[in-house]
Parts: C-alpha cells; structure tokens; sequence
C-alpha cells in the first residue's frame, strides 16, 4: 500500500499551572499531511479538554508545511487565548523542523 499522507509530530514544553502539565510535561502536536504539497489534513494536541484539542486541529488544518510556519502561528495567535499559546508556537516551530527533516532525508 502506497500512502500519500505523512504523519509528523512537534514537541514544547508546557508551562506550570496548565490543566494538561498534570498529564504531560510536554505539548505534541501531531498533523497528518498530504505528502505532495505538505498540506495539515488532520491535526491533534495534548491539551487537556477536548474543546481545546478540536479546535487547535481546526486551527490547523489547511496550511501548508511547505510555506513554513508564520501565516499559521499568526492565525493562532489571533484565535487562541489559552495559556498554552507559547507551547504551541514552539511546537509548530519543531513541527516545521522535523518536516524539514524529513525533506533533507528524501
């Protein structure tokens, strides 16, 4: 079976005080995406409640890794107001690195 979708993951460190630091010390972000055009399909984080899963994968979905992470992270910054917003800047940040990883190794 040939797939055309990529699975990556982005780690960053919560800060104290989160409801999901007493499950995790760490945020993942975890995107699926079109292998051609580097497009998120699907997206889910580590926060704590489901809400704040959902709507961070709706947030997500349909940029391009391709085009790097600015046009994204200012569309978070816009539209999430949680105390997680760093973690998941820095998360789409090791995101977009470890896609660029995986081009270099291509």
């Amino acid at each position: 079976m040939h797939s055309q979708t990529m699975f990556i993951a982005g780690h960053a460190r919560l800060p104290a005080g989160m409801a999901a630091k007493n499950v995790y010390d760490m945020l993942t972000i975890t995107v699926e995406i079109d292998k051609r055009y580097a497009v998120i399909l699907e997206a889910s984080c580590t926060l704590a409640t489901e809400h704040g899963r959902d709507f961070v994968g709706r947030l997500l979905r349909g940029y391009s890794l391709q085009n790097g992470v600015d046009e994204v992270t200012e569309h978070v910054r816009e539209h999430y107001c949680g105390k997680a917003i760093h973690a998941i800047i820095a998360a789409l940040s090791d995101l977009h690195f470890q896609y660029q990883q995986l081009k270099i190794e291509r």
